[in-house]
């Protein structure tokens, strides 16, 4: 098990990889498993977390009451949200990996990714930004259909963050609803194209992430952020 962090790792590195579901070592876990694979092939530095092991608070809402109280560094401090979002600032590429619950992603992700909104909120009160010109790859699995919407309502929180997505950036897998989800686990541990998508995906991270294009364009993108 990962340690919890208290501070944000002191070794800098390049990708931040997230398991976001509730079973670290689950179908998701697999895919996860398999993106570490790729990583360490090409000698990337990264991390992998799961995030079921933190704790991580709901949103607070803040930008509800008023707009500037929504800002970066979060309010709640109390939780460890504070460490992946430092991570997201200091690394350049994300991967993050869920499972397909009731068509979408998973609630544990949903407020991982909702916790961010300090961040996003940066643009709307003409700060920098912290996050433009990063590379994101998103790798989605489940037991029925879902994995394309659940993959573009992982987009658009980081399109809106101003990440970029790696050409054939997304890699998704269903088993079917005609089978019984016992047969789930067999399925994805053994399955080429599971394997080979997930594979696929991490090495076009790593390819965008080489270009440098946050160091080439950051200074040059508008955001346009809702």
């Amino acid at each position: 098990m990962h340690e919890k962090p208290v501070t944000c790792p002191v070794e800098d590195f390049d990708v931040l990889l997230i398991n976001g579901s509730s079973h670290r070592a689950g179908n998701t876990g697999v895919m996860s498993d398999i993106a570490e694979e790729v990583l360490r092939e090409r000698n990337i530095s990264y991390r992998r977390f799961n995030l079921n092991e933190y704790s991580i608070d709901h949103c607070w809402c803040c930008y509800a009451v008023r707009a500037q109280s929504c800002d970066y560094p979060c309010r709640n401090k109390d939780d460890d949200m504070h460490v992946f979002h430092e991570m997201l600032t200091k690394t350049k590429a994300v991967i993050i990996a869920s499972p397909i619950n009731w068509n979408s992603m998973s609630a544990r992700l949903k407020t991982f990714l909702d916790r961010t909104t300090c961040m996003q909120n940066l643009y709307h009160l003409k700060k920098p930004g912290l996050t433009h010109g990063k590379v994101v790859g998103i790798l989605v699995c489940g037991h029925e259909d879902g994995g394309i919407t659940t993959a573009m309502n992982i987009f658009l929180n980081f399109q809106q963050l101003g990440y970029i997505l790696a050409p054939f950036g997304i890699g998704y897998r269903t088993h079917g609803a005609e089978y019984s989800s016992n047969e789930d686990r067999e399925f994805f541990n053994t399955d080429e194209l599971f394997r080979a998508h997930t594979r696929g995906v991490v090495n076009n991270v790593i390819e965008m992430m080489n270009l440098n294009v946050e160091k080439e364009i950051r200074d040059r993108i508008t955001p346009v952020s809702e």
